[in-house]
């Protein structure tokens, strides 16, 4: 069967040269938020990050902030100060603490740092402080480093830049302890094997990306404080309040449901379907992609660890991706 031209409407990937290997990013973008009080460090960015096309985003607040991580997926957060960090240290606490954003790397930089600056920046959780005259070769190559690292360290998924098993782990399991009421969502895309050996990984890998956009972008926008995460392949995870389960997953199928077509040659798009082999290498018909999402409710401290929810949502996602079109379904049973 001849597949003919996909027609491309998200961008393509870049290539991230870092020393002897490169690195496959999101886009060719470093997107570096900068705040800034008494010392000017944007007009040296330009020649200190020189590996990518440098994005700078400047804040002033925390809201700020909070928005940018909400419309870009961040690199690198950069606190710019010469005086003390009172005002940084809170904001940098609050980074921290917030999901979406504990895992972007976070540098204080101060011209005159003293044993009483870097005590207050890495107590406050900044990844590391940068001083004296602004040094663009040397800061630059820390600052990929500590963009590396955080990739490496920190289990984040190299293709959706979202926290990966390690941390959605650690996640659920501090919600667990803390004894909140919370709802975890598993969702999965139906039928992607299907498409990707039909279209070819590259296309694959675009629906995974385009994916995670749409999760990200709904759930943070909705519950700015919410937890997104990636476990793999078509998986991911995201962690909301009881309370949000049904605008954020209606959202979500939505949105896929009125995008996905656009993945699709015309003539696939048209027709609604494709024909491609299955898992047993016979021909069968596949319609186009639609989610599936597993929600369980962690009610009156029901769940004692990750395991046992873990159990529960495999279960229902099997149940759900039986369905037809994009659905969601709600654990109403108690643990089992």
């Amino acid at each position: 069967m001849r597949r003919g031209v996909l027609e491309d409407t998200i961008c393509t990937n870049g290539m991230l040269k870092f020393g002897e290997r490169a690195y496959l990013r999101l886009s060719r973008h470093f997107n570096l938020a900068v705040y800034q009080n008494g010392t000017d460090v944007v007009s040296h960015l330009p020649d200190t990050v020189t590996w990518a096309e440098l994005n700078i985003l400047p804040f002033n607040t925390f809201e700020e902030l909070s928005l940018l991580a909400q419309k870009h997926i961040l690199d690198l957060i950069l606190f710019a100060t010469d005086s003390s960090l009172e005002e940084e240290a809170v904001m940098i606490s609050r980074v921290k603490e917030r999901p979406a954003l504990a895992t972007v790397p976070t540098v204080v930089y101060h011209p005159f740092a003293d044993k009483c600056t870097y005590a207050d920046a890495l107590e406050a959780g900044a990844d590391d402080v940068l001083t004296g005259a602004w040094d663009s070769e040397v800061f630059g190559f820390k600052m990929q480093m500590f963009t590396q690292r955080a990739n490496r360290d920190l289990g984040v998924n190299p293709t959706s830049r979202l926290p990966g098993p390690v941390l959605i782990e650690r996640e659920i399991e501090k919600r667990i302890s803390s004894g909140e009421e919370f709802a975890v969502c598993y969702l999965d895309i139906d039928n992607f094997k299907a498409y990707n050996d039909y279209y070819g990984y590259l296309y694959g890998d675009k629906v995974i990306r385009l994916t995670a956009h749409i999760v990200r972008d709904i759930v943070l926008d909705l519950v700015p404080d919410a937890f997104v995460g990636h476990v793999g392949g078509d998986d991911f995870i995201f962690i909301i309040p009881y309370d949000k389960v049904e605008v954020v997953n209606s959202n979500i199928i939505k949105t896929f449901d009125s995008i996905i077509p656009y993945r699709y040659k015309s003539v696939d798009r048209e027709r609604g379907r494709i024909v491609a082999k299955n898992r047993k290498g016979e021909h069968e018909v596949f319609p186009l992609l639609t989610i599936s999402i597993a929600i369980v409710i962690n009610h009156d401290q029901m769940f004692t660890h990750v395991g046992e929810l873990s159990h529960m949502l495999a279960d229902l996602k099997k149940y759900t991706k039986r369905l037809a079109g994009s659905n969601y379904m709600i654990e109403r049973r108690r643990k089992y």
